[in-house]
């Protein structure tokens, strides 16, 4: 189903922390404070983990759009619900990274 996978790979882009999904303002934002608080080597090991990882979300994208598929079992992707709120989600994990100021002032009061 071409929706549920272009939804997919909103949220594989986002968990890898590729611009401009929400997912790379986090890994941006921890990687700043680390940045700035001299914390260097962790900054390293995240950068590798984050190198690796996105092999891993990037195979799961070429799985959807380049592979022939299989056999899938049948779920509850076309209930008309489901599809809502997917489709729901990928919106928002796109929009609050393109504009993520809105979520960051939201956290910043909460905190403090």
């Amino acid at each position: 189903d071409p929706l549920l996978a272009l939804i997919m790979m909103f949220l594989m882009f986002s968990t890898a922390g590729i611009p401009p999904f929400i997912g790379f303002w986090a890994k941006f934002t921890i990687f700043q404070a680390l940045w700035l608080s001299g914390h260097y080597w962790l900054i390293l090991i995240g950068a590798a983990v984050s190198v690796i990882g996105v092999f891993y979300y990037l195979r799961i994208v070429k799985l959807m759009y380049f592979d022939a598929p299989g056999d899938l079992p049948s779920g509850n992707a076309g209930n008309v619900g489901v599809r809502a709120v997917l489709a729901l989600n990928g919106l928002a994990v796109l929009a609050l990274g393109i504009a993520p100021n809105a979520l960051i002032q939201l956290c910043a009061r909460v905190i403090g």
